[in-house]
């Protein structure tokens, strides 16, 4: 299964299409410095072509677009706590009103004071 790039044009061609700036000259291309490398089966390659393809976009771009969109989502995942509301308020509350430490967690504040000072 092969589906060829739709769009591809040249360097040259890609500069006449840019946007310039108030000087005239096209804006300065960013260099990609770091290389990531991937081995895929022939049918992910021919799924990833054909929805390259059909965005009209290059397989790089494609990708690299797709990793990032992922990477994003995967880091507001673990960086970011959502809570229900029921939830919410049980944490405002926990926060104003604190329960009074048990008998064992008392014994437990001690036994880290002692051993590692109170810093």
């Amino acid at each position: 299964m092969n589906f060829p790039a739709i769009g591809r044009t040249s360097r040259k061609e890609r500069r006449k299409l840019w946007p310039t700036h108030k000087d005239g000259k096209a804006p300065p291309v960013r260099r990609r410095g770091e290389r990531l490398e991937a081995r895929v089966t022939a049918e992910q390659k021919a799924l990833i072509e054909h929805a390259a393809a059909l965005e009209g976009r290059s397989i790089t771009d494609f990708v690299l677009t797709s990793v990032q969109d992922a990477a994003k989502r995967a880091i507001a995942e673990h960086e970011v706590i959502q809570l229900s509301v029921k939830d919410s308020k049980a944490f405002v509350e926990a926060l104003l009103n604190p329960r009074e430490p048990s008998k064992k967690m008392r014994e437990r504040a001690a036994a880290y004071v002692a051993r590692y000072g109170d810093q």
